[in-house]
């Protein structure tokens, strides 16, 4: 029997499974690491607390599982996307770094912007300039720590960190690079158009492969830190949200996937390049080799509900402690007492601001219709249907990008709802499925191992080796009907309070 690693190196932690080559998973290992918040609005760590991260999780998953070190194939990264490593000529970190999170560098988006225009930025990168991505976070680093900037040899993702102190090899790889606005995302290739004009050496940037690419092999001082085998292969990886496509099966037209959790994400795959000229959408490249996703990013999915939960929900949370069941289970039983419409009551979710579809940071959440007549189970049920309706507008933006999914699965914590998935197949009009192995972005990580190590043929085909749908959650046409009507006026929410929105935040 062939095992396989999926190393998934998140924000919280980095989670390491190790797999057979039916995708069952055999055993796993979590180890978490601070977040350092030196100014509000900064969020930075450590990458060697990647590393021993990586290094502890792998160890106890070969120690847990009892399997021999020959018998494990390959070893794939899911990494935490945009953050900003940067290596001295002995390749070790020069600062801590910047991550996905980190607000920062809005005045290095507008220098961005400027330099290169807005619309031959989102031609080039598919992405207009943000904070969170990587390219405003080195313009950050040169204006503001020249001293640190001087010595840089190369820079780099988070996962391609773990993957260079396991490997040596420096490398990036198409899924990450498309999320730094230096890639020229038609052409899988860095833009020599961008750096030139923000004048940043080609040669900081790692050589580029395809995710499922072999890029390098374990060294002899790698296998004595985490006990695999020297010489096995190492693939190049994936970001996050590609390898959670791989690990649910997202990798050929019609499939998507929608993801609440703390944020949310609707993602579809995509045989061709498409770009919203608007910027309202991300377009990355896929894991898959020369194709490609659309994905959205809403900033207040889950984090929603757990905001209502934490401020409205506390009778509920002890009642659940006592039961032994999730505070989860009593809110969607409460939610289902409200009608359709929670009895003419609308939220906006924009708690946290908004990136997809609005793209606007001064946004915040609103309850629309309030009156006396409402109940906490109406609230609840307006808060869950706002989310939705937010994911239900970047799934339309993507369908007026031609790419439109024939069904949806549902990840993430919301996913173990059926309320709320039953909720997403009504509002989307589509069968919605979930898959039986939850483990996401590390199965998707594996899989690319196996590719690059030889025991897939490719991506496609171990996906239909590997992954199992469950039975589809149907539509409803009534409910849709209802859901439709409240949809539409939601959409003419956020334009009326735009300014309203920025006057506060002028204030």
């Amino acid at each position: 029997m062939a095992y396989l690693l999926g190393v998934d190196l998140g924000t919280s932690g980095t989670k390491t499974v190790l797999f057979d080559e039916s995708g069952a998973a055999v055993a796993s290992a979590t180890v978490e690491y601070p977040l350092y918040q030196p100014k509000n609005g900064w969020a930075e760590q450590e990458p060697n607390d990647w590393w021993n991260a990586a290094k502890d999780t792998i160890r106890k998953v070969l120690s847990d599982s009892g399997v021999d070190a020959k018998d494990v194939k390959g070893l794939g990264i899911s990494g935490q996307m945009h953050g900003l490593v940067l290596l001295d000529e002995q390749g070790n970190p020069l600062r801590k770094a910047i991550l996905w999170c980190d607000g920062r560098t809005q005045k290095e988006c507008d220098e961005i912007t400027e330099k290169v225009g807005k619309e031959r930025l989102i031609a080039i990168s598919a992405n207009p300039a943000l904070t969170g991505f990587t390219a405003g976070k080195v313009l950050w680093v040169r204006n503001n720590e020249p001293e640190v900037y001087k010595k840089v040899s190369k820079m780099m993702l988070p996962k391609d960190y773990v993957r260079y102190k396991l490997t040596g090899e420096y490398f990036c790889e198409m899924s990450d690079g498309s999320g730094t606005n230096l890639l020229d995302v038609k052409n899988r290739c860095w833009s020599k158009e961008i750096l030139e004009k923000l004048d940043i050496d080609p040669a900081l940037l790692p050589e580029l492969l395809e995710s499922s690419d072999k890029a390098g092999c374990i060294t002899e001082e790698a296998a004595k830190e985490t006990g695999l085998m020297a010489g096995m292969p190492v693939a190049a990886g994936a970001a996050d949200n590609m390898a959670a496509a791989i690990g649910t099966g997202v990798c050929v037209p019609g499939k998507a996937f929608t993801t609440i959790g703390t944020s949310g994400v609707v993602f579809a795959h995509s045989k061709e390049v498409q770009i919203d000229p608007a910027g309202r959408v991300h377009t990355f490249c896929s894991a898959v080799p020369g194709e490609y996703t659309v994905m959205s990013c809403t900033l207040a999915a889950g984090l929603s509900l757990k905001w209502f939960r934490d401020t409205f929900c506390k009778a509920e949370c002890e009642t659940a402690d006592g039961m032994g069941v999730d505070p989860y289970v009593l809110m969607n039983q409460q939610a289902d007492k409200s009608p359709i419409g929670a009895n003419r009551l609308l939220f906006l979710p924009y708690l946290m601001g908004e990136r997809s579809p609005i793209l606007d940071s001064a946004s915040r959440g609103a309850f629309i219709g309030l009156s006396a007549i409402h109940q906490k189970h109406d609230l609840l049920r307006a808060v869950m249907e706002g989310v939705m309706y937010s994911q239900r507008q970047n799934l339309d933006v993507l369908r007026g990008m031609h790419v439109v999914p024939e069904s949806m699965l549902a990840c993430g914590g919301g996913a173990k709802s059926p309320f709320w998935r039953q909720m997403m197949a009504d509002m989307f009009n589509m069968p919605v499925k979930t898959v039986h192995n939850t483990e996401g972005p590390a199965l998707g990580a594996a899989i690319l191992a196996g590719v690059a190590a030889g025991v897939y043929e490719d991506i496609p085909s171990a996906c239909e080796k590997v992954i199992r749908e469950n039975d589809p959650l149907l539509p409803d046409e009534a409910r849709n009907a209802a859901y439709e009507t409240y949809y539409q006026l939601y959409c003419t929410l956020y334009p009326a309070l735009k300014d309203a929105y920025g006057a506060l935040q002028d204030m």
